[in-house]
């Protein structure tokens, strides 16, 4: 399963949290909870809960294969959850986990400013980002017509009003991870289940 093409069909996500004695909410033994794990999907930002395997380990930042259920190594068990699910040690390393992300794929995000379209004949993509009304949509849109912006620092110095457009980015994917009534989503898919 190391090569390429297989990669492409593995999803991974990356460990936000380690619970080796179980959730603490399991009315059952201790000796009979299994190990559990939250996890995030760095394409889509689904959130996961997994239990390993009795033999499985996991550690806070290790990647481990969600789906297909055969690229399961150490997991016995993998469930999409919501936001409200996840622990409190997960919510705060989910911080980390989406700066480190905007930082390291810094391309593409910027890419949302450089090739954001029309929603509706109402509505641009620009639009739903934090902040971003008609006339900073418009003054974006002019200035990558004059050439893609090519990070968040030139998206900041060729667009006036707009000083801090990697916290509007990171600020919209917390809005959908966190948001299940969301008409339209840039980031964070969800099962339509």
């Amino acid at each position: 399963m190391s090569d390429s093409e297989s990669d492409e069909t593995v999803r991974r996500a990356v460990v936000l949290d380690y619970l080796p004695h179980g959730r603490s909410d399991d009315d059952r033994p201790q000796y009979r909870r299994s190990a559990v794990g939250f996890g995030v999907d760095t394409e889509d930002f689904r959130l996961y809960e997994f239990a390993l395997a009795d033999d499985g380990d996991a550690s806070i930042g290790d990647e481990i294969a969600v789906e297909p259920t055969d690229a399961w190594e150490a997991v016995d068990h993998v469930r999409e959850i919501d936001y409200d699910d996840l622990s409190s040690g997960a919510r705060s390393e989910l911080d980390y986990v989406v700066d480190d992300l905007l930082e390291d794929e810094e391309d593409r995000f910027v890419n949302v400013y450089n090739e954001a379209g029309p929603v509706t004949l109402r509505l641009h993509q620009l639009n739903l980002l934090p902040g971003i009304g008609d006339k900073l949509r418009d003054s974006i849109l002019d200035e990558r017509k004059r050439g893609p912006f090519e990070d968040f620092e030139d998206v900041a110095d060729r667009v006036d009003g707009l000083h801090d457009p990697e916290g509007v980015i990171r600020e919209r994917i917390f809005e959908e991870i966190r948001g299940d009534d969301l008409k339209y989503r840039l980031f964070a898919l969800r099962d339509s289940a």
